[in-house]
């Protein structure tokens, strides 16, 4: 890439189609400094929009607290607690990274563990927020 030179890149899915631009991403923690020093890359695509076929099968959904969702069909779907374990690890690195002494290069590499693991939890609820936004609208 110009001014940045060469990229070691992660492909996450092959593109469909080539890109008709690219934008690079910089990963900024809570604090404003990039905590994890990674960089995203997100490519602007053309392509088709896929037509699908026409059905009468429908299905009725009755949202619930016990379960998340019971189907018309009987089938039930747990509501997801992935956060519990989670959120027991990160209190676990985080009192790791309190015993450590500052500036030092373990201190550094406990707080680079601890801030990749909240990142990833961050994520993650992110991403189970949007799942379940869209399933229940």
């Amino acid at each position: 890439m110009a001014k940045i030179g060469k990229l070691k890149i992660v492909w996450s899915r092959e593109l469909p189609a080539p890109p008709s631009s690219v934008t690079v991403i910089k990963d900024v923690g809570a604090n404003g400094r990039s905590p994890l020093h990674r960089y995203f890359l997100s490519f602007v695509v053309e392509i088709q929009p896929e037509i699908l076929p026409q059905t009468d099968n429908s299905v009725g959904i009755d949202l619930g607290i016990s379960t998340f969702a019971t189907f018309s069909d009987g089938t039930k779907v747990d509501a997801p607690k992935p956060l519990k374990k989670r959120i027991k690890k990160l209190r676990k690195l985080s009192k790791s990274l309190s015993h450590k002494t500052k500036g030092s290069k373990r201190y550094e590499k406990a707080r680079l563990r601890v801030a990749k693991f909240s990142y990833g939890m961050l994520r993650k609820h992110a991403k189970l927020k949007d799942t379940l936004d869209r399933f229940s609208t």
